[in-house]
């Protein structure tokens, strides 16, 4: 096992959470380091193709564990991002415009080769692009079904500052899963996304792209520990629900560098239970919550992946048995 760092913040955590203040990293937040022959066959083939996951470039702490069962969560676009949200690691600038044209090709062989059935792709904001980059997410999803139509595509995708027709595109292209996070509760939206995202505008995303008339399944996640009430976490799960989004993820925020936002409190899992149980009862399909959950993740992909076959196949929508998911989960 090894130890996520243990940073130092002087404001006091709740009751049922430690305090990064206390100089200690809560057992539950520990993670094996990566490997075996799975993760070793996805990051070679990365490499060779010169494509990016979300997975390295935000320092997921999952890694290990995903890679080694087999999935990963494409980054489109490149490695730099045109926003700098406080709680990122991924690389800020501006990349003038540059594409890679053969992505979508590289991207398809890539999967095909891993044998994958369940895909999710993000991207970092391309302010620099008339539409977002939405053009260039579509036609990387269109390869894919082209190159694998069984395969299941869930897309999260940025707000394209809330352009209705970069939306459209990227629903268009044949994804199942349209995600979009609203990141953090609205008073701390200033405070820890950059200045061009913003709470409304990121339910307006939501909201649109539920309203199309090919009514993707819709997802979103909230990260914990900067300082929001449990209160405020409530309102945030109603409004996602107000915007009829499908599948929520809730998970604790870990500070990436010291030049990002501190940890506020470490939430205990008790808590995450909680809000998971309050989740399903505001109506979600599906809740995940917990401290190393993040918006890809395997089990919430394995039950959203049998709510999509079950409804390409007409048949009647039936959970799947809890007992039939991930050994790891």
């Amino acid at each position: 096992m090894v130890d996520l760092p243990v940073l130092p913040n002087s404001v006091p955590g709740c009751a049922d959470a430690a305090t990064p203040s206390e100089g200690r990293k809560p057992d539950w937040l520990r993670v094996r380091a990566p490997g075996g022959d799975n993760y070793t066959m996805i990051k070679k083939t990365l490499r060779e193709r010169g494509l990016f996951t979300v997975c390295e470039e935000a320092r997921c702490p999952n890694v290990g564990e995903c890679w080694g069962g087999g999935t990963a969560t494409f980054m489109l676009l490149g490695e730099m991002c045109t926003r700098g949200c406080r709680f990122c690691a991924v690389t800020t600038g501006n990349p003038g415009g540059w594409i890679d044209a053969d992505e979508p090709r590289k991207l398809a062989e890539s999967v095909a080769l891993m044998g994958l059935k369940y895909i999710v792709l993000t991207m970092v904001d391309r302010d620099d692009l008339a539409d977002g980059g939405a053009a260039h997410v579509g036609e990387c999803i269109e390869h894919l079904k082209l190159r694998e139509p069984d395969l299941i595509v869930e897309a999260l995708m940025g707000d394209f500052s809330g352009d209705a027709a970069a939306i459209d595109i990227v629903i268009e292209s044949g994804l199942e899963v349209f995600a979009h996070n609203i990141e953090t509760v609205a008073r701390l939206q200033r405070s820890v996304r950059d200045a061009r995202c913003n709470y409304e505008q990121s339910l307006a995303v939501l909201r649109h792209a539920k309203r199309h008339a090919l009514a993707p399944y819709t997802k979103s996640s909230i990260m914990l520990g900067l300082g929001e009430t449990h209160a405020e976490v409530l309102t945030t799960m109603q409004d996602l629900r107000d915007a009829d989004v499908d599948f929520l993820t809730l998970g604790q925020y870990l500070q990436p560098t010291h030049r990002h936002l501190d940890v506020v409190e470490w939430v205990h899992p008790d808590r995450f239970d909680e809000l998971r149980t309050q989740g399903e009862g505001m109506g979600f399909g599906y809740v995940a919550a917990g401290p190393l959950v993040r918006s890809s993740y395997r089990a919430g992909e394995f039950y959203i992946e049998s709510l999509v076959r079950q409804r390409r196949d007409g048949s009647p929508t039936q959970l799947p048995d809890e007992a039939a998911w991930p050994a790891s989960y």
